[in-house]
């Protein structure tokens, strides 16, 4: 089978600052009217001229640290010339030659195992408005443009192509990503925060660019949708075409929308009214205020709490979880926390689409503490967490309350007495070799005792009662 290869253009917004890249205007425009977040810079209105915002280069050099690109020595502006509705200069303010970053790497989870995919460039742009259609765009009646979002800081990530799945491509913005949030530049959950423009081709063939996605589901289902197209003309003798498509979310599929763009079509020139950066004297201070990075406190998680390195990765993909973490960490057992945690609280909020902000750190380090020291099972443990989630309440009261404090060992004897007498037919099915029944029997006792009794126990016991029966 031809091999599939992948690479991405990822728009990041710098949404973290409180105004464009090159003007005033706010950047909480999210919730706001239609282009009532515009000055006559961000819609280029003659005689009006960009400042740069400093702060936004700051956050530049930031992200271009934590991916380990070289911070070039000298930046410089440009003019990408094109027309589009959403473009009201009728260029785009961009990067060309000279960018502020170059080289550098992602580690991912890839399809065999940790790989490291390279990072060409990281360049800063104004992000051009966004165009609503009244339809698909390729049928669309009408569109409209919104221009609140004209101007907002970008910082565009090139990779290279070394992706060879949807999956890795899923894996490598869910990384970045985490990134990202841990740098504290980029707020995920807004609308608009990535955008992917992804490149693919079948190993000879040429390649497409589908736009413009702005999901990381989206992203895995246009790509996988482009390898199945491109691999239906190659069987049918048909040639792909070099284009830029469109991935339509409504219908699953990728349509053309034009003919593939070469840089010499955008006619780069300087930007006149802005002078060239020279940033290298900005480095070692923005370097002295990087973070603990996802990969760094994965390890320090493996080696100073002793975790497996799948619940570290677990727990260090998001910054607000791991914080959460190493505060239950610091109160109770660190390995029984990372297992609850990890596979547990993070599942039953996922559940409810919440995050880890819904739990409290104190209540996680009640539960972890309870289960350390016997007080509740495991099968408690988890209703007490269900509870908490859906009704409110803290760990203590609602034990208390609902009588879930582990069972005595009297009232186990009782129960398993009870059951292995009620239990003809699975005490019948165990003697005639059927040691699954004994199971049967272990999950009526553990209903008895509203799942107070340490299961384990309880299975010991059960056997013992069998065997005298």
């Amino acid at each position: 089978m031809e091999e599939v290869i992948i690479g991405l253009e990822i728009h990041v917004q710098l949404n973290r600052l409180h105004s464009k890249l090159f003007c005033s205007c706010s950047t909480g425009y999210h919730n706001a009217e239609p282009n009532s977040h515009t000055c006559p810079v961000c819609l280029g209105l003659p005689g009006s001229l960009p400042v740069l915002n400093r702060k936004a280069v700051e956050y530049g050099i930031k992200v271009g640290l934590a991916l380990g690109c070289k911070i070039e020595e000298e930046t410089l502006f440009y003019r990408k010339n094109y027309y589009y509705p959403d473009l009201p200069k009728g260029f785009q303010i961009s990067q060309y030659d000279y960018p502020l970053a170059t080289g550098g790497q992602i580690l991912i989870k890839g399809d065999d195992g940790e790989r490291n995919i390279r990072i060409t460039r990281a360049h800063m742009e104004e992000d051009p408005g966004r165009l609503v259609h009244a339809g698909t765009i390729d049928k669309a009646r009408y569109t409209m443009v919104d221009y609140n979002r004209c101007g907002m800081p970008l910082l565009e990530v090139v990779t290279m192509p070394d992706l060879r799945s949807p999956k890795e491509a899923r894996s490598l913005l869910d990384k970045l990503r985490s990134i990202l949030e841990y740098l504290d530049v980029f707020d995920g959950n807004l609308e608009g925060a990535m955008r992917v423009d992804a490149n693919i081709s079948l190993s000879g063939g040429d390649r497409t660019e589908v736009k413009n996605i702005s999901s990381f589901k989206g992203v895995e289902k246009a790509l996988s949708y482009e390898i199945t197209r491109q691999r239906n003309l190659r069987r049918r003798s048909m040639k792909v075409v070099q284009e830029t498509r469109h991935y339509d979310e409504l219908r699953n599929i990728t349509v053309s929308i034009r003919s593939k763009e070469e840089a010499h079509d955008y006619r780069y020139f300087p930007e006149p009214d802005l002078v060239p950066l020279r940033i290298a004297a900005w480095v070692p201070a923005i370097k002295s205020t990087l973070p603990e990075l996802p990969d760094a406190r994965r390890e320090r998680f493996v080696s100073e709490f002793g975790l497996t390195d799948d619940h570290a990765k677990s727990l260090t993909s998001e910054v607000k979880v791991a914080d959460f973490y190493e505060a239950v960490a610091a109160k109770a057992p660190a390995k029984l926390a990372a297992v609850w945690i990890a596979d547990v609280l993070k599942g039953e909020l996922n559940y409810r689409g919440l995050g880890i902000e819904s739990f409290k750190e104190s209540h996680a380090v009640d539960i972890v503490n309870m289960l350390d020291s016997s007080q509740i099972t495991e099968d408690v443990a988890v209703e007490v967490i269900r509870t908490i989630l859906d009704k409110g309440g803290d760990p203590g009261g609602i034990v208390k309350a609902k009588g879930l404090g582990k069972a005595g060992d009297e009232a186990v004897i009782r129960a398993v007495r009870e059951a292995v007498a009620e239990c003809t037919a699975a005490l019948a099915d165990y003697r005639a070799g059927s040691p699954r029944a004994l199971n049967y029997i272990v999950g009526q006792v553990m209903k008895k005792t509203r799942g107070r009794a340490d299961p384990g126990e309880v299975h010991r016991l059960v056997l013992q009662e069998v065997e005298r029966a």
